[in-house]
């Protein structure tokens, strides 16, 4: 999705004849979960997209981990204390180029201020993340598609010296959080350790989930919203307006007037926002997956490997192991450099292949207090939005969705979503 440069307003064409339909723009998961929870509500919906359902971006290539565990947003002091160590030149995930620092400077000092209120902002983001896989599971059993999903936790290993400890204050700190936490299995470890030797510490989270294919999961969901009456077409998205009470759409083919729409098209989302006077600072925070058909998963749960920051998922017909946190333009090319790394990295794991995969590399949409940004716009034009899901596109689509059903059905959302609103950020500059 993107907005032209400089929209001539004046030069617009006339809506074509006004319809009573949903505009849904950006068919990734949050967009496609969204798209069945308001068909299944009645509402008359079109997604629009210029790609298949979460064929592109991370919607297509994330973890598949339904990580209810991850309840806090990212910024903290402690993590801006030792943030050094987690910089791709120390070994760590995180790389920021230094040719990105003038364009980021912004946003980095909105992380840097969001640092000092994490416990202010975990709340509202607890509160989506929680029950998550209870809502996946209970949208997926609603729609035939049960099968997509696995509710068997996931495992995570710490390695050297201070493996013990690294372990028993993540399983400390799950416990006081109220999720089950057990030692990982003695097998399972035993096998971790014969990969590589030295002292290994695991958990085993048993409240987590992962799906077998993401991008299933949104094809399923859609397919479920065209058979409740939805449509699904194939149009990138120009620009929206405000036309009194209703919102015109411009695509690439037409221009719609419908009587509301949702924006949730990733890091391309802000410049369709700012029409109606919203700040959206999102960055495009990239992760990098491989994947290996021919090697055999250890468990039938992700594995994360902690201590290099690294998750193998078993999905369906392979494992698909992703890391790092690139803070690079969206649609810059791949950094052979990480997607090598990466492999080298999965070799001393013990994870070997005689296939070729030449990874990939995704935009997560990422604003800089972690929070995502779900609401309404002001004025009178129904404009409602769901953006900035980072990390938890995956696992937060459909807690997004029954909040979206409630924001258009003018019902209470089941989710406090007054810290989620963008006018957090304050009003866009002119253009």
């Amino acid at each position: 999705m993107s907005a032209p440069s400089h929209p001539a307003f004046s030069n617009r064409p006339a809506p074509s004849a006004s319809d009573e339909r949903i505009a849904i723009i950006g068919a990734g998961l949050v967009g496609s979960a969204i798209a069945w929870r308001l068909a299944r509500d009645g509402h008359r919906v079109l997604l629009l997209d210029r790609a298949e359902p979460a064929s592109a971006g991370a919607s297509f290539g994330n973890a598949g981990h339904i990580a209810v565990e991850q309840l806090e947003p990212l910024p903290s002091i402690k993590l801006l204390l030792t943030f050094w160590r987690e910089l791709t030149v120390c070994g760590g995930c995180v790389h920021i180029p230094l040719h990105r620092l003038a364009a980021l400077a912004p946003w980095l000092a909105r992380f840097t201020a969001a640092a000092f209120h994490q416990q202010r902002n975990t709340p509202p983001l607890a509160a989506l993340v929680r029950p998550a896989a209870d809502i996946l599971e209970r949208t997926l059993r609603d729609i035939g598609r049960a099968d997509l999903l696995m509710r068997r936790g996931h495992y995570a290993f710490w390695f050297g010296r201070r493996a013990p400890v690294q372990a028993a204050h993540q399983a400390r700190e799950a416990r006081e959080r109220g999720f089950g936490i057990e030692p990982a299995p003695a097998e399972l470890t035993r096998v971790i350790e014969a990969r590589t030797p030295g002292t290994v510490a695991g958990l085993w989270f048993r409240d987590s989930a992962h799906v077998l294919d993401p991008q299933s999961v949104a094809a399923a969901l859609v397919h479920a919203a065209v058979q409740a009456g939805g449509q699904f077409e194939r149009e990138e998205v120009l620009e929206i307006y405000p036309e009194g009470s209703r919102i015109a759409v411009r695509t690439s083919g037409q221009l719609l007037k419908v009587r509301a729409a949702v924006v949730c098209a990733g890091v391309q989302s802000a410049p369709l926002l700012q029409r109606f006077g919203l700040h959206a600072p999102l960055t495009s925070e990239r992760g990098y997956h491989l994947e290996f058909a021919d090697t055999p998963a250890l468990s039938d749960a992700p594995v994360v490997y902690a201590s290099h920051d690294l998750i193998v998922t078993p999905m369906r017909g392979r494992l698909r192991a992703t890391r790092y946190l690139e803070f690079e333009r969206h649609g810059a090319p791949a950094d052979a450099r990480k997607i090598q790394r990466l492999r080298l990295t999965l070799e001393r794991l013990g994870y070997t292949s005689r296939t070729r995969h030449d990874g990939w590399v995704g935009s997560r949409p990422t604003l800089p207090d972690y929070l995502p940004g779900i609401g309404r716009a002001p004025g009178e034009a129904p404009l409602f939005y769901a953006v900035g899901h980072q990390h938890l596109g995956l696992t937060l689509a459909t807690p997004t969705a029954e909040a979206m059903a409630a924001l258009v059905s003018g019902r209470e959302a089941p989710f406090d979503l007054r810290p989620l609103d963008l006018r957090r950020f304050g009003t866009p500059r002119p253009r």
